[in-house]
């Protein structure tokens, strides 16, 4: 068994490594480095998918790729492997395991459940649902650390309970994927959602001065029914096609639901500290921006009121980290909150698959990769803004797998303004749906924050990833 599964994978190696070939003859050489980078890029992309070579060793490649090929020399490269972003992630770690030392996460799972009912399917519903709202005023990264901890709680709880694992593990996929994809459709809503929002406001802007600007309030009358048809869409593809939740109950009745916490007894004073502290870094996390609701209005964050503009998200992440190894604990004598021993069991490769995935966006940049794949657009050439605008959706929602969403729609943008100029049409038409579609990248961990974050989890096996995002892509 274990000598067919080797020899599966030599094959698929080898098919990696052919189809990269045929890649790089395929790509355009009007700069040398592209058709180099697109055959890395899939080769990547098929070691990641097939598990060829363990997820972080594969993220590692850029490391000797990149200087081999002379896309990006070695120094330049190790840098995206330390971007802050990654560092906010390990903070969130620590916070969420101090959770579970405490024992809180299971006062949480239980409360979470004893609100939102015992229906597993509409628990799905209430979890996307509260993430998407957060991630409408915060960074979408922020929202899934919020509300991972909380659900697999609650999957941690139901398996004490149900012994059908089958069903913990369709639990487990849809509740985890159905959070990351909900920050993802949360922050279309408004403007300050996501970054690429914002790109679109300030490119559209400055392209059509005279043009009426879109507004906070404009862009969220056309956005928010969109992320509310996209969460119930995929709540329902989670729920009823891609995973088939079956109606039952995680708890016959809620008095179990009581006589659980009843278990549990008064909040402990480790609970309390553990509670505190995670609140406190969701609250810096909440509060820390300015907030501008109109040109007129703008809600100041503490980062401008204490003129502290480099104190990002990541320093909170770690700083209120740092604190629960220095708070003693009341329950455990002698010990602090946190020791070495229960952070040395988080998912420490996870933090190579962030720094793979940044390394590849910047490869994208500067091989000049990007810029054959936008000026293919220049090259299409059609009477429809409408076929137009399906072409726009399916490469931003392929390319933005691999690269920076940010950096592809201030790629794309321009092109299509002037596309939008040639055929005649609102240039709104064709830059909207392009900037939509840069935050539906849902196949790959290394396509956005959140779905890296669910993936560090350890319970979401990449193919699962993969094959419910090619659901919601095609729906």
């Amino acid at each position: 068994m274990l000598k067919h599964q080797h020899s599966k994978k030599a094959i698929i190696g080898i098919l990696s490594i052919l189809l990269a070939v045929v890649v790089y003859y395929w790509v355009p050489n009007d700069n040398p480095k592209a058709p180099i980078m697109a055959a890395i890029v899939v080769i990547m992309a098929m070691f990641w998918v097939f598990e060829v070579v363990p997820i972080p060793i594969t993220s590692l490649l850029p490391l000797v790729l990149f200087p081999v090929f002379e896309i990006i020399d070695s120094k330049e490269t190790a840098l995206f492997y330390g971007k802050d972003i990654i560092f906010l992630f390990l903070g969130g770690l620590i916070l969420a395991q101090a959770l579970q030392v405490s024992n809180l996460h299971k006062r949480l799972a239980l409360n979470t459940v004893r609100v939102i009912g015992t229906n597993p399917i509409n628990m799905v519903l209430g979890f996307m649902i509260a993430t998407a709202f957060l991630s409408m005023w915060i960074s979408n990264t922020a929202s899934v650390m919020v509300m991972m901890p909380i659900a697999i709680s609650i999957i941690d709880k139901t398996a004490e309970k149900i012994a059908d694992q089958k069903l913990i593990k369709k639990l487990g996929l849809s509740l985890l994927l159905g959070i990351a994809y909900s920050a993802d459709i949360g922050g279309m809503a408004t403007l300050v959602g996501t970054p690429p929002n914002m790109v679109f406001v300030e490119m559209y802007r400055s392209l059509f001065p005279d043009l009426p600007p879109v507004g906070f309030t404009e862009w969220m009358l056309m956005g928010l029914p969109i992320s509310i048809v996209f969460i119930f869409t995929g709540w329902l593809l989670m729920t009823r096609v891609i995973f088939r939740l079956p109606k039952f109950k995680l708890f016959e009745n809620k008095g179990v639901i009581k006589e659980e916490l009843k278990q549990l007894g008064k909040v402990k004073q480790d609970e309390w500290v553990a509670g505190i502290v995670f609140g406190i870094a969701v609250l810096l996390w909440l509060t820390g921006s300015d907030l501008t609701l109109s040109e007129n209005f703008t809600i100041r964050g503490w980062r401008t009121i204490f003129n502290l503009p480099m104190v990002n998200d990541s320093a909170v992440a770690i700083g209120t980290a740092v604190l629960l190894f220095i708070i003693p604990s009341k329950e455990r004598k002698n010990e602090m909150m946190l020791k070495w021993d229960n952070v040395k069991i988080l998912p420490w490769g996870i933090l190579l698959l962030f720094g793979g995935g940044f390394a590849l966006a910047g490869g994208f940049e500067n091989s000049g990769l990007s810029t054959v794949i936008g000026n293919a657009f220049n090259n299409v050439s059609v009477d429809s803004p409408l076929f137009l605008i399906l072409i726009v959706c399916l490469v931003l929602t392929m390319l933005t797998e691999f690269t920076s969403n940010t950096a592809t729609t201030n790629l794309v943008l321009p092109i299509l303004a002037k596309a939008s100029i040639v055929l005649g049409v609102d240039p709104r038409i064709l830059m909207i749906p392009a900037t939509l579609s840069a935050s539906c990248a849902f196949m790959m961990p290394v396509a956005s924050p959140t779905q890296a974050i669910i993936f560090g989890s350890g319970r979401v096996p990449i193919k699962e990833m993969v094959r419910a995002g090619e659901f919601c892509i095609i729906y």
